[in-house]
C-alpha cells in the first residue's frame, strides 16, 4: 500500500480518524477532510510521526462545491486519488416527531449527500483512469433501522440503495473502479458526546461496543480486496439476518429495548455542545468515553476476512464427520 493516495472524510475524530491513521501507518499519502480543524491538524501530526504524509483540507461534505474543490486540491498536491473513503456522518438522538425539518435535512445532507458528493468527486477522476476504490462506510442500521435515530438510519439506507445502483452501472460499463460498502455495528467514538439529542440522558452505543481501530482495520482491508460488502462484527450479522427473517419481531424487540439501550443513566451535561451545524472545538481523538467497555478485537472480522480458514474448517469438519460415521458402521 506504499504511496497510495487516500482521501478520508470525517477524518478529524472517531472512525474516520482511526482510519486515516491506519492508512498513514501503511505508508499512504492521506488527505484529511472534515470541518474540525483542531482534530485534522492533530491527525496530520500523528500520521507524519508514523512516517506517512497528510494533507489537511477543512471542508463540509454536505456542500458539493467544497467536496469537489477538495478533490481537485488533493490531485494537485498528492497526485491521482487511489482510494476515497466516505465516512463523514451526523446523527440525532430523538423521536422523529420532535425533530425539526431543518435538523433532519442537515443530518441527511451530511450522512447521505456527503457520501454522494464524495463518490461523485472520486468517480469523476477514477473512471477515466479505470482505476480506484471507493469505500462507503455504512452501518448495520442501513438494513435494520432502530428508534431514536431515524435521520441516520434513513440516510444509511439511502446510501446503500445508491451504492447498489451505481455498482450495477459500473459493471455495465465494464469499469475497473471498485465500489464497496463496510457495514459497522457499535463503536466507541466521540459521536455520543456531540450528536444532537432531545433526550434527557447521555447517549451511548448499543452494546457490545468495539474500538474504532477495529472499524479502521476493516475499511483498510476493504480498500484492498474486491468484496462487495463487508459486515463488521457479529452484532451486524445478527441485525441484518434478523431483519431478513423476522422483521416484525425485530421491530417489537427494538421498541422495547432500544430506547434504554441507547441511553445511560447519566443526565446530559448542562454545557453540552453538538456538532450538527458547527464542529465542536478541540481535538476529540478517535475514542469516545467507553474505553472500559469497548473491545479492541473482533473474531468475526478475522473470519470474514480469512474465508479460507472457514472453508478449511468446514472441510475438516466434514471429513471428521465422515470418518466418525464410517467408524460407527
Amino acid at each position: 500500500m506504499q504511496n497510495l493516495c487516500v482521501v478520508v472524510t470525517g477524518a478529524s475524530a472517531g472512525i474516520g480518524r482511526a482510519t486515516a491513521l491506519a492508512f498513514g501507518k501503511s505508508g499512504c499519502r492521506v488527505a484529511l477532510l472534515a470541518r474540525g480543524v483542531d482534530g485534522l491538524e492533530a491527525a496530520k501530526r500523528t500520521i507524519e510521526e508514523s512516517g506517512g504524509q497528510a494533507l489537511v483540507i477543512p471542508a463540509d461534505v454536505a456542500d458539493h462545491a467544497q467536496v469537489e474543490a477538495a478533490a481537485e486540491r488533493v490531485e494537485q498536491e498528492f497526485g491521482p486519488i487511489d482510494v476515497w473513503v466516505n465516512n463523514a456522518m451526523a446523527t440525532i438522538f430523538c423521536p422523529f416527531e420532535q425533530i425539526t425539518p431543518e435538523d433532519f435535512e442537515r443530518a441527511t445532507q451530511v450522512t447521505y449527500l456527503g457520501a454522494v458528493w464524495g463518490t461523485m468527486a472520486a468517480l469523476k477522476r477514477m473512471k477515466p483512469r479505470n482505476h480506484g476504490t471507493i469505500v462507503q462506510v455504512g452501518s448495520a442500521l442501513s438494513y435494520r433501522s432502530i428508534p431514536l435515530q431515524s435521520p441516520y438510519c434513513g440516510a444509511k439506507s439511502a446510501l446503500r440503495g445508491f451504492t447498489d445502483s451505481l455498482r450495477s452501472e459500473l459493471i455495465h460499463d465494464k469499469s475497473e473502479v471498485h465500489l464497496t460498502m463496510v457495514h459497522l455495528c457499535a463503536f466507541n467514538t466521540p459521536q455520543f458526546e456531540w450528536g444532537r439529542t432531545c433526550m434527557d440522558k447521555r447517549p451511548q452505543p448499543v452494546p457490545p461496543i468495539f474500538q474504532p481501530e477495529v472499524a479502521a482495520k476493516a475499511i483498510l482491508w476493504a480498500s484492498q480486496h474486491r468484496r462487495r460488502e463487508l459486515w463488521v462484527g457479529f452484532p451486524s450479522v445478527k441485525a441484518i439476518i434478523a431483519t431478513r427473517i423476522v422483521p416484525g419481531f425485530a421491530d417489537r424487540l427494538l421498541a422495547s429495548q432500544a430506547y434504554s439501550g441507547q441511553q445511560t443513566n447519566e443526565p446530559l451535561p448542562k454545557d453540552r455542545k453538538d456538532n450538527l451545524y458547527e464542529p465542536v472545538p478541540g481535538d476529540h481523538g478517535a475514542h469516545g468515553r467507553f474505553d472500559d467497555r469497548a473491545k479492541s478485537s473482533n473474531w468475526h472480522l478475522w473470519l470474514t476476512t480469512h474465508r479460507w480458514a472457514m472453508t478449511g474448517a468446514a472441510i475438516v469438519g466434514l471429513i471428521g464427520a465422515g470418518v466418525f460415521f464410517s467408524w460407527l458402521t
